[in-house]
């Protein structure tokens, strides 16, 4: 659990060291996005926009991935609530965290809910209390890093050409191994983990669209609601 390991400061720069890892990842992220964005006719303001408002780097690739001129706004609002609706179960479980929180400073905690963030909040949460000054530290340098790093793979989009060429496309998807084996500590979470894995590999094989979200996280529920209590849980 190296790679997930939080700082003990429970101020903004504790936050800021913790979350400092994770940005040097978004970067390349961003800048492909930004990328991708120019590639679909959206200027540079535009696609930046797109991340200072959305801030949801899922939703926002596969928006781009269905993107036509002129846009079906159907399409790209129900591909963005299929991947987005995980929000709605980290939400719930970070909530529960969340007691030295204000009502207002939680609710705007919640818009700033990227997978990073709360992979990071999750884990401290296990040790220390959450504040709303160190969740602070997390997301604004995060979030800096996500829209500047738009802005910047935007306007130099001609010049970067196919990110697969340089490697750029493995950066998505590098992040979330890297949270998964974070999360990885027991027998019944690697089970969890391996029946969403299972779950979202068939639905995308065999269903169009990305169905194969909510398929991973249904069976992830699912598989955590019915299995046996670990002996970590028991004991404790």
């Amino acid at each position: 659990m190296a790679s997930m390991r939080t700082d003990d400061d429970g101020g903004f720069l504790g936050g800021m060291r913790t979350i400092t890892p994770l940005i040097v990842a978004v970067i390349p992220i961003g800048l492909v996005f930004g990328s991708v964005a120019a590639t679909k006719g959206l200027s540079p303001l535009e696609a930046t926009l797109m991340s200072a408002l959305v801030f949801a780097g899922g939703s926002q690739f596969v928006a781009m991935d269905i993107w036509s001129h002129p846009a079906s706004w159907s399409a790209v609002g129900a591909a963005a609530f299929l991947v987005n609706i995980r929000h709605v179960l980290m939400s719930a479980s970070l909530g529960r965290q969340m007691q030295g929180f204000s009502p207002s400073s939680r609710g705007i905690a919640m818009l700033f809910l990227a997978d990073e963030i709360w992979a990071m909040a999750e884990v401290r949460s296990r040790h220390a209390p959450l504040t709303a000054t160190w969740f602070a530290g997390l997301v604004a340098p995060f979030y800096a890093a996500w829209v500047l790093s738009t802005l910047l793979g935007a306007a130099v989009g001609a010049f970067l050409g196919d990110p697969r060429a340089v490697g750029l496309d493995f950066a998505f998807p590098a992040v979330f191994v890297v949270l998964v084996m974070g999360f990885w500590k027991d027998r019944q979470a690697g089970f969890t983990l391996a029946a969403s894995a299972a779950a979202a590999l068939l639905v995308h094989r065999f269903v169009p669209g990305v169905w194969y979200i909510a398929a991973g996280a249904g069976a992830g529920l699912a598989v955590t609601a019915f299995a046996e209590p670990s002996e970590e849980a028991v004991a404790s």
